[in-house]
């Protein structure tokens, strides 16, 4: 009961956030130290497992592919060839996401992508909302083609290897996978995408002329000898965006001191121009309609920065980020359809938030390179170093080659890879470090230690016989279906690998009870874990809600049809890849890929 109430309380905290994943994890392994269920070194084991040192060397070989700039050539290759209708533009996206996303972490891949798919919305006058969330989709397709195509892969992988099987091939799922890329980009080409809204003006959601004001500081104004962030103004509330002293502008920093007959263009909320009106010593001129463009100069710029999962101003307030960081400014944001002009700065930065931001152009690489923030068409992407990005690629490619061939086992090979980079110089230990998502590391390996309580305890079976007797009537592949149903609605409260390591035991259980391939149960929680598209809970979908201007009905409408038809799919061909009662038990990657290509 111990076991069963810890998995009760611990589906509800992950569904209601009140912690991060990685501490609920954590105090859910203590609790089952401290009621004597696992031994410290059975709670502890899943973090030595090899698969997690797998996923850290893939997260390093990411980040590198990112830093050497890789995916920003890759991007442009894709603009310059995505020429012509809306319909040839969305097809190539897709199908490069998808490619990408089948050796990277589909998160970063979405992040990469939204900066230029809007900008080329921009130019040619497409649908942006067209085009983005469709995009998350094919990443999260292109997951299921790879071992290493996501998390949840690697988890599972891990976890039955735990039980005594043999763990996944780096391409043994690739066939099906392959089906369900080219279904779900069939979908969304034909039906899905119209389905969603059009937004065909892309211009900035925070409609920034709306709250601008000319301020003239008059002689003996108290404002004259402060500096920029410490004014009054800047008290009240209002940004100071640009400064023109002597007709001449003047670069707005955090050393700035105003002097007299300095004119102000301030951004802030419009009641307050009323009190500032009462002040002495200063001068409103009117109201200002002016475009972005009138603001910014050569140094200085407005641009759009989107707030993504690695970025280490998460949960930051933006009094504190305003604080410690002195040359950027955040004018607005922008939540899940919202537009926040009035931010307060107890406010805290979550994922997906759109952010308008002014900075000089450096401070905007820097927050790109060093703070994780993707920014939005406004930056040339970084010149790509040609010869570290070789190398990457080289590595990377090495490592797939040799641990695809089972010369040497995968974890070795991606380790081996991320060593090289870091001994080429193509990332610092440093920068290596802030690539590896250490809270899902530790999800992964709690997650892992909880399955075998639920297996040891007898909690495992329990379950299994409620719903083995439950779905009995249905037979083997209903009892499957149902594990496949149960876990896709666990990733709407839950993370994706949570969700499979919650059900996998239990779904395990079943399948020795019922005499048939264990696998093959284990490959079908693994799937549903990845076609799940009833919510935008997935990061990558929660990345392009705020640049996609979408509403929560948007990704039920396109993603409910989606997920019910890649289930049918799936579990009509999961016994086909992986039989139930399967001839040889030890082979059944070789099974698998002889059948898909139709040798007996």
């Amino acid at each position: 009961m111990v076991v069963l109430s810890l998995l009760v309380v611990t589906i509800v905290l992950f569904a209601i956030e009140v912690f991060s994943v990685d501490v609920i994890t954590l105090i859910m392994l203590l609790v089952l130290v401290a009621t004597k269920v696992l031994s410290p070194a059975e709670a502890f084991s899943g973090f030595s497992e090899e698969i997690i040192v797998m996923l850290a060397s893939i997260f390093v070989i990411g980040g590198a592919l990112q830093v050497a700039g890789v995916l920003d050539t890759i991007t442009g290759k894709l603009n310059r060839l995505a020429s012509g209708s809306e319909h040839r533009v969305m097809f190539l996206l897709l199908i490069v996401c998808s490619g990408l996303s089948a050796f990277m972490n589909n998160t970063t891949v979405t992040a990469m992508f939204i900066g230029p798919v809007l900008t080329l919305a921009r130019q040619r006058g497409l649908a942006a909302s067209r085009m983005l969330l469709p995009m998350a989709y094919a990443s999260i397709f292109g997951g299921t083609c790879t071992l290493i195509g996501t998390s949840t892969n690697l988890a599972v992988s891990g976890y039955i290897a735990q039980e005594q099987m043999k763990p996944l091939g780096l391409f043994e799922i690739t066939p099906i996978g392959l089906i369900i890329v080219g279904t779900g980009i069939t979908y969304l080409m034909l039906l899905g995408r119209r389905l969603l809204p059009v937004h065909l003006e892309q211009g900035r959601e925070f409609a920034i002329q709306d709250y601008l004001s000319e301020i003239v500081v008059l002689p003996r104004s108290p404002l004259i000898g402060q500096r920029v962030p410490e004014s009054d103004l800047a008290k009240t509330g209002f940004h100071i965006l640009r400064v023109l002293r002597d007709s001449r502008g003047v670069p707005v920093n955090s050393d700035l001191i105003l002097q007299e007959g300095d004119v102000l263009v301030v951004a802030g909320n419009v009641d307050n121009l009323v009190r500032v009106r009462a002040a002495e010593g200063i001068q409103i001129r009117a109201r200002l309609e002016r475009s972005d463009q009138d603001l910014q100069s050569a140094d200085i710029k407005i641009a759009e920065a989107l707030v993504t999962p690695q970025s280490d101003l998460l949960d930051r307030t933006l009094e504190a980020i305003h604080r410690e960081e002195p040359g950027l400014t955040i004018l607005a944001i922008h939540r899940r359809g919202h537009a926040l002009e009035e931010s307060t700065g107890s406010m805290q930065l979550k994922v997906g938030d759109l952010l308008m931001v002014q900075a000089h152009k450096d401070v905007l690489q820097a927050l790109r390179r060093e703070r994780e923030l993707a920014i939005l068409g406004e930056l040339n992407p970084p010149a790509l170093k040609r010869r570290k990005g070789l190398y990457v690629l080289l590595f990377f490619l090495a490592a797939l080659v040799v641990g695809g061939l089972n010369l040497l086992p995968l974890s070795f090979c991606f380790l081996a890879a991320a060593i090289l980079v870091i001994l080429s110089r193509c990332l610092t230990i440093e920068q290596a470090y802030e690539f590896i998502d250490w809270r899902l590391l530790i999800l992964i390996g709690g997650m892992t230690a909880f399955g075998v309580a639920i297996e040891q305890t007898g909690a495992a079976e329990l379950l299994a016989n409620g719903i083995d007797t439950l779905l009995s009537p249905l037979g083997v592949m209903g009892v499957m279906a149902g594990y496949f149903v149960l876990t896709i609605l666990l990733t709407q409260p839950m993370s994706n690998a949570a969700a499979a390591l919650v059900v996998l035991p239990v779904a395990l259980q079943s399948a020795r009870d019922l005499g048939v391939n264990q696998r093959t149960f284990a490959i079908a929680i693994m799937l549903a874990a990845s076609i799940s598209f009833i919510a935008p809970f997935e990061p990558s979908c929660i990345l392009v809600y705020g640049p996609g201007k979408y509403r929560f009905m948007d990704f039920v409408k396109t993603g409910v049809l989606l997920t019910l038809i890649l289930s049918v799919l799936v579990l009509a061909l999961i016994p086909v890849f992986w039989p139930l009662h399967p001839v040889n038990e030890h082979e059944p990657a070789k099974t698998s890929l002889r059948l898909f290509l139709g040798l007996r």
